[in-house]
């Protein structure tokens, strides 16, 4: 592989995030304000739609009161720049020696009304041809207490084995996400299950795979594009999956994007 598409976010005295399709990529503060992730498995053969969300909001449990705009000031340092890019593997990821295939900028003037979350959006066609990737073919699915408590046991039941040091289930779980992220990267997806595997089973010998508390009060799901997929959150917006601090008080976050196909559940991204 001698290019990589990416994502770059960057930006300044806001929160802001970046979307691929109706999918979040990429999120960024003012106390981290830069990030750059491959994007290949969020890409698709057309017209794809990049989005640039200021200030965007936690998600939300079905029966919450959506929350009325916010008016607010732009103070004129604010600013967010989202873009795509095409850089050679091994270089510097920057604009002076990467491609820029589509991007979206925002840097309103002191003293500008406007009313957050605000988001702006771009169709643009990349130079891929990835296959179909199974989620744009995934059901629309709604958000129901069921749906919920069923998510919620099958996260439960991953965390458990993980904790016992028994990868067997979350590699079952994860394998079509797996296949798919080997094609996009050009890579075998047994060597990938392979590496899941031993990078599991190295933190579970670390004593790293201790969890968060998965409690239905504080599980969330996020519809992502257009319905298609399902994201398993906490209430304030981080993976539901997600490790307890160590004693740097780093944690770890294993991202569960799901959708539901008669009644079970599949990880898909």
């Amino acid at each position: 592989m001698e290019r990589l598409l990416v994502l770059k976010l960057d930006a300044q005295a806001c929160e802001a995030e970046a979307r691929l399709n109706g999918i979040p990529v990429a999120r960024v503060n003012p106390a981290r304000p830069s990030a750059i992730v491959p994007v290949h498995e969020y890409t698709l053969a057309g017209t794809n739609r990049l989005e640039l969300v200021l200030w965007p909001r936690p998600p939300q449990a079905p029966d919450q009161p959506v929350e009325p705009p916010l008016p607010l000031v732009a103070n004129g340092l604010m600013r967010a720049h989202a873009r795509v890019m095409l850089p050679r593997v091994g270089n510097v990821i920057d604009e002076a020696s990467a491609r820029t295939l589509a991007q979206l900028d925002w840097a309103p003037a002191a003293g500008l009304a406007y009313e957050a979350p605000l988001t702006l959006s771009e169709d643009v066609t990349l130079p891929v041809s990835f296959p179909r990737w199974r989620w744009m073919d995934a059901p629309l699915t709604a958000i129901t207490p069921a749906l919920l408590q069923q998510a919620l046991a099958f996260v439960q039941r991953l965390a458990t084995d993980l904790a016992a040091g028994e990868t067997d289930s979350f590699i079952a779980a994860t394998r079509l996400r797996t296949e798919e992220l080997a094609v996009a990267y050009q890579r075998q997806p047994a060597d990938e299950a392979a590496r899941l595997r031993e990078h599991l089973l190295t933190l579970h010998a670390a004593k790293r795979l201790l969890w968060q508390p998965l409690v239905a009060e504080g599980f969330v799901l996020r519809s992502l594009a257009g319905g298609r997929l399902l994201e398993c959150l906490d209430a304030a917006g981080l993976p539901a999956l997600r490790t307890l601090p160590d004693e740097l008080g780093q944690t770890l976050s294993f991202p569960l994007r799901l959708t539901a196909v008669e009644g079970k559940l599949y990880v898909l991204r």
